[in-house]
């Protein structure tokens, strides 16, 4: 049987898990499946039901051209889901995707919104009301939501895509902030119709109008600017407050405060606020009278500050730190079905565990596997936990965890992968004795006799580790074709410590790269590598490594440059946030740590892949890049070795299915060509 691996085309269609839901009762989770449409250019995203005991088999609850994603409960145990499907009971189809409700006494979905810009996201439901926040975006002039739609068909009928801004930033990762605004809207499902209500024919020329046989969403958040971009935000269980992580701006960027709305009258109070901390991600414990958070103080050159894990009343009272001794950084937190404890996840020592943190003890791991765990939800009957779990050689799947840490695989419409070769742990000594350690992905056959050629793969972030599948990054498909690869944690990595990300703080070309060459030299002393045919890659923070390592080093055959920075001070600038890189440097160390200044040094054939659409790293780091090189070491006939993979309509990490394909078949011609010495062979598609 041929493996997916092996074929770009087969390992594009294989079907994807991306969410997870438990029902209030705990009786079943929702997945969200994403399979590869007809054209194979996108992903559609459908709800599948699984027992959340382990028992049973998947069954496919939603089915549509527009897919469904961003899946929640009421109280009741309705399913909420956000989609862009035809609304039947609609004048036209919706041009945004609006909030449906799947009743769990079965039927069909119906829309129980229509907002004319249509809604984001879930933002928070309650466990005992069928009162939901939605995150939806009002044009900034609207004062109502019928404003809103005919500001909306005033701009499209004219053809105005023009953005005013008044105050920055004005973009975010790939999306063009403006004009409209994000609102948190209160939605109270229990006035809605048990069936849609006749309603009488429209007039063409009519003012818009929300529709009256729907539950009319209430703003909690008029006139918010940008301020509603949230940090995290959760109901208690009556839906009577919301407690939200909302932004306090500030000149260029902005601090998070936690804010208390009253859901009934949208008044708000700020209950936990510091100047130069963020407050982010609460949680509100099962009785209503608890609220968990982290506490972050803002970081400066002098070194990262500690993601605190904090617990104070619903009202901000009596505040005070949880693990004060526990140097891991959360990445999501729940209350224990008994309140008693938190729920955390955390990246640890290359793996994403979760732990228990008592309210007054010591922190306990949960989980002890090889795996890292996400989208963990408490079941709040027995108190055992379902989650996402991956593996650099496993997908996400979904999981029971048992109050033992017993893991009982769900059952999953995501057919399971057997990966190629092997996965093992490895570490090195850096130059000022910390352990620096990563994975090795292994070839089959590789051997002292037929040594594999090895591609070192350095991860984004830089705050992050190497510890959970990624269907954008897939060594597997290296290992495929033969290469080992080798997945590292240099210095800023998480999971380690805080003394470990500052070993690489305001330096990014010191620690973080000799942390780099000291464990591609122990894995290079294996005898199942090939210490001749190296090659070394990277995106964003791991693509401003890949240009470090071409301009301070001669000993790779090919380096892969993807989303990279290449001039610090025009990166800081130019970037959506500029104020927080800028801040994390000194002027000097921006200035020492830039790769541009080595460009005369590079004497490595580079590919450079950017996508337009990336404002995090923006396109003018790449094309500055290709010109010092083509300055500097392109022949006198224009010629070069280094090539330029430009995505015109792709952002941070190329996401439509037919440009990963293209992504991959340049990648691997480009590696083949200098490491193997194979004939460049262009891909077809590339013309």
């Amino acid at each position: 049987m041929t493996s997916p691996y092996s074929d770009l085309n087969d390992f594009i269609a294989l079907s994807r898990v991306d969410g997870i839901a438990l029902s209030p009762n705990g009786e079943r989770a929702i997945l969200t499946v994403a399979t590869l449409n007809r054209d194979a250019t996108a992903y559609e995203r459908a709800l599948w039901s699984v027992p959340a005991d382990g028992s049973g088999a998947p069954v496919r609850l939603t089915r549509s051209a527009k897919g469904e994603s961003g899946v929640g409960f009421t109280g009741s145990g309705d399913i909420l889901f956000v989609s862009a499907r035809p609304d039947a009971a609609a004048d036209k189809d919706p041009e945004a995707p609006q909030l449906w409700l799947l009743p769990a006494a079965g039927g069909e979905a119906r829309a129980v919104t229509r907002l004319a810009g249509g809604v984001s996201s879930i933002a928070a439901t309650a466990s005992g009301s069928d009162v939901v926040v939605l995150a939806a975006d009002l044009l900034a002039s609207s004062d109502t939501l019928e404003s809103d739609a005919k500001l909306r068909g005033k701009r499209k009928d004219k053809k105005v895509s023009a953005i005013l801004h008044e105050g920055y930033p004005v973009r975010y990762w790939d999306a063009d902030l403006g004009p409209a605004e994000p609102h948190l809207l209160a939605l109270d499902l229990s006035e809605l119709p048990e069936t849609a209500v006749a309603r009488a024919a429209v007039a063409p020329d009519a003012e818009p109008s929300y529709p009256a046989d729907l539950p009319r969403p209430t703003d909690l958040t008029p006139a918010p600017g940008r301020t509603a971009d949230t940090a995290g935000q959760a109901l208690t269980p009556d839906a009577s407050t919301l407690i939200v992580a909302l932004q306090v701006r500030e000149r260029r960027a902005g601090r998070f405060a936690l804010v208390s709305v009253q859901v009934a009258t949208g008044i708000q109070t700020v209950i936990v606020e510091e100047d130069g901390v963020d407050f982010e991600s609460p949680a509100v414990s099962r009785d209503g009278t608890r609220i968990a958070y982290t506490r972050l103080v803002r970081s400066t050159p002098a070194g990262p500050e500690d993601v605190e894990l904090w617990i104070a009343g619903i009202d901000g009272s009596d505040p005070r730190r949880l693990a004060a001794d526990w140097d891991r950084w959360p990445t999501s937190i729940a209350f224990a079905a008994d309140d008693a404890s938190l729920i955390v996840t955390a990246d640890h020592d290359g793996r994403g565990p979760v732990f228990r943190v008592p309210l007054d003890g010591p922190v306990e791991q949960l989980t002890h596997d090889e795996f890292t765990y996400t989208n963990v939800t408490v079941d709040t009957v027995s108190g055992d936990l379902v989650a996402l779990r991956s593996s650099w050689v496993s997908p996400p799947h979904p999981v029971r965890i048992a109050l033992s840490g017993e893991v009982t695989p769900l059952a999953n419409p995501a057919a399971a992968l057997e990966a190629p070769g092997s996965i093992t742990a490895v570490e090195a000594t850096a130059e000022d004795g910390a352990r620096v350690r990563g994975w090795l992905l292994l070839p089959e056959g590789a051997s002292a006799s037929t040594p594999a050629p090895l591609l070192l793969w350095v991860h984004g972030g830089p705050l992050g580790s190497w510890n959970a599948w990624s269907w954008r990054w897939a060594p597997l498909l290296a290992v495929q074709r033969g290469y080992a690869v080798l997945l590292p944690d240099p210095a800023l990595s998480t999971g380690y410590g805080l003394d470990f990300i500052a070993r690489g703080w305001n330096s990014w070309g010191a620690k973080p790269y000799t942390d780099l060459l000291s464990i591609t030299d122990a894995v290079e002393a294996r005898d199942d590598i090939d210490e001749t045919k190296t090659a070394a890659m990277g995106g964003s923070f791991g693509g401003y490594m890949a240009n470090w390592v071409a301009g301070h080093t001669d000993r790779f055959r090919a380096i892969v440059s993807h989303a990279s920075l290449w001039a610090l001070d025009q990166f800081a600038g130019t970037t959506d946030h500029s104020q927080y890189w800028q801040e994390i440097f000194t002027a000097e160390a921006m200035e020492e740590f830039s790769p541009h200044h080595s460009v005369r040094d590079i004497v490595t054939p580079m590919l450079v892949i950017h996508g337009d659409h990336d404002y995090r790293v923006p396109i003018g780091e790449s094309l500055r890049l290709w010109s010092e090189l083509a300055e500097h070491h392109a022949l006198d006939d224009g010629s070069t070795k280094h090539r330029f993979l430009l995505f015109p309509d792709e952002n941070h990490w190329v996401l439509k299915p037919q440009h990963s394909v293209v992504w991959y078949e340049t990648v691997f011609a480009f590696l083949d060509q200098h490491v193997h010495g194979a004939e460049w062979k262009r891909p077809e598609l590339l013309g």
